[in-house]
């Protein structure tokens, strides 16, 4: 019985981000002589209903041997992870590997929030090396520019997008459940003070008084009337921002007995703060 077919190699493909948040692919693909596409999957784990999803664009000739798709950033893409293929005249889905990537418009980038949300798109390469987009859609969002860290707290300052200011405006620490923060099943909810003008915002987080766990950092522009915004930081060229950005913990003495405190990004680069216990004698 002759061996089964193996499974045809993976292509290449350049990217490249423009100013607006879209991208472009270029993909190797010689030989081709017909329609193909640029097939992009929403891992089912990252849809709501479990469900993947798919989005196909055109991959039309750009020059000899090089197919060119436009994912403009008027094209809805579900925050998730979509994982990229080839789909060439007459064969299969064919996965895609990264090539030469170019990133630097995202990292300059400044949306202007009038479409009332913010689109984020950046491509990278998984642990296996394939080529996968990493996509935010946030309506509205709340943009961490800038940490500053203290012994006693976190100061925060950031940009919304999507939403206004008003008076009452706060930040909101909650307590993400079976953490052990505010007690079983979670539930603790903390407010802080937010100084706001226009778009911009800053407040701090004082570290005293937090009980172990992890907390989830969240605003609210227009206090207890409005909408409740995570905190993350999206608008720059790093997929995955949690082994890239590290803080230092602060050591910290409560009611309750000394605690470790910090923040971090999560895997969808959203804000928190951990908060460990500590032996009486550290």
């Amino acid at each position: 019985m002759p061996p089964p077919p193996s499974p045809a190699a993976p292509l290449r493909a350049d990217c490249i981000g423009d100013s607006a948040g879209g991208l472009t692919f270029d993909v190797a693909a010689r030989g081709n002589a017909g329609a193909a596409l640029l097939v992009l999957r929403r891992r089912a784990a990252d849809a709501p209903d479990g469900e993947g999803e798919t989005v196909s664009l055109p991959l039309a000739p750009a020059a000899e041997g090089r197919l060119r798709a436009a994912l403009p950033s008027s094209v809805s893409l579900p925050e998730g992870r979509w994982d990229a293929y080839a789909l060439l005249s007459g064969g299969e889905p064919r996965r895609l590997v990264p090539g030469v990537t170019d990133l630097r418009s995202l990292a300059e980038r400044t949306p202007s929030g009038l479409l009332g949300h913010v689109a984020v798109r950046i491509p990278y390469a998984t642990r296996q090396g394939n080529l996968t987009v990493r996509s935010w859609l946030r309506a509205p969002h709340a943009e961490a520019v800038e940490l500053r860290l203290a012994s006693g707290g976190l100061t925060v300052r950031g940009r919304v997008y999507g939403t206004q200011f008003v008076p009452g405006a706060d930040a909101e620490l909650r307590a993400r459940p079976g953490d052990g923060a505010g007690g079983e099943g979670g539930g603790g909810v903390r407010r802080v003070h937010v100084t706001a003008e226009r778009a911009e915002f800053t407040f701090t987080v004082p570290y005293e008084g937090l009980v172990p766990g992890v907390w989830d950092l969240w605003l609210r522009p227009a206090g207890d009337a409005g909408p409740v915004v995570r905190l993350a930081r999206l608008l720059d060229d790093v997929a995955d921002k949690n082994p890239v950005f590290t803080f230092p913990r602060a050591r910290v003495r409560t009611p309750q007995g000394p605690v470790e405190a910090g923040p971090y990004y999560t895997r969808d680069n959203d804000l928190s703060l951990t908060v460990s216990p500590l032996d009486a004698d550290a």
